[in-house]
């Protein structure tokens, strides 16, 4: 999705060749890149091959109608849609953002609305996120532990995990900071569930918090959260 409205690259669909082309010339004028299509199959193979931020779509045509397309798109597209049509019954309204349009503007309407609809709807667009770099190691303490090896070490000396203490450490480090519930820590062990497979768990904890913990009865990286479970927290 563009991050700034100017780069936005709309797709018209409408089958009258006038309006196309006005819209076209008035939107590209406004800093807009723009593509056209004649009718609900042209729209179908720009869109399998190009990405859109926002399409506007006459709901008046030939063949398959604007709120057909609409409902069809919706099933595996998020794009924003903008509807047009000489029709404004509520009703009509209605219908269209029932489909999943995300507006819907009656003709004749003047272009300068045209556009304050099409900036609204781009500025609720969610901006993507950029993706945060997963770390490949935790420093827990002394301790380094190489997530993607799912090695434990102590400077340059290798600690010997145990198979379940090396998967325990494999959930903590997929979420440090966050309390892990011992439910789901016998789930994802793959042990049946029940109470003595949870007090099993507690003593794997207790092992695994004596070769990381400079203290495992006060400990610092493995914590116990009450009622939530256990949390790692690297430094």
């Amino acid at each position: 999705m563009a991050t700034e409205l100017s780069d936005a690259h709309i797709l018209i669909v409408d089958d009258d060749e006038r309006i196309r082309g006005l819209l076209q010339k008035f939107l590209s004028r406004n800093g807009y890149w723009v593509s056209a299509a004649r009718d609900a199959a042209h729209a179908r193979r720009l869109l399998a091959g190009l990405e859109f931020d926002l399409i506007v779509l006459d709901v008046m045509m030939p063949g398959e109608d604007g709120i057909s397309l609409t409902r069809a798109l919706r099933q595996t597209l998020a794009t924003p849609i903008l509807l047009l049509t000489a029709k404004s019954e509520t009703t009509d309204r209605i219908s269209g953002l029932e489909a999943g349009a995300d507006d819907y503007l009656a003709k004749p309407f003047e272009p300068k609305e045209l556009l304050l609809r099409i900036n609204a709807i781009l500025r609720r667009v969610p901006k993507p996120q950029p993706e945060h770099e997963v770390p490949k190691t935790l420093q827990i303490g002394g301790f380094r532990y190489d997530i993607t090896r799912g090695e434990l070490w102590q400077g340059s000396e290798l600690i010997r995990l145990t198979s379940t203490e090396s998967a325990l450490m494999r959930i903590f480090a997929a979420s440090p900071h966050q309390p892990v519930s011992r439910n789901r820590l016998v789930e994802d062990l793959g042990r049946d569930k029940g109470q003595a497979q949870e007090r099993a768990i507690d003593v794997q904890i207790t092992r695994l918090r004596r070769k990381i913990e400079a203290d495992p009865k006060t400990p610092r990286y493995l914590q116990t959260v009450r009622g939530a479970g256990y949390m790692l927290t690297p430094d």
